[in-house]
């Protein structure tokens, strides 16, 4: 009957135990959750930032060489090509 009883005791102590670490564990999870979703957000965030400086970039990289430095005559020259090109493809996919 003492046996018994030590055993109860001892099975109880363990669920106790038991019941804890996993309340520990949930909050745990829950932090680390909150924290998961707060860094996803930042990444989308720091991603849409690095996407709108370089569209940035790439315009003042466009209004430098229309600019036209002497020493770029050449690059200036070929991208104006290229964006009357794009500029044709566009008025010839409105007249469709």
């Amino acid at each position: 009957m003492c046996n018994t009883i030590e055993a109860i005791h001892l099975l109880e102590d363990k669920l106790q135990s038991l019941l804890s670490n996993y309340e520990f564990l949930k909050n745990e999870n829950e932090i680390l959750l909150q924290s998961t979703n707060k860094l996803q957000h930042q990444l989308i965030e720091s991603e849409r930032l690095l996407a709108e400086q370089k569209k940035e970039y790439d315009l003042l990289k466009v209004a430098k060489t229309i600019d036209g430095s002497s020493t770029n005559t050449r690059d200036t020259k070929l991208k104006i090509n290229t964006l009357i090109r794009e500029i044709d493809k566009c008025i010839i996919q409105l007249h469709k």
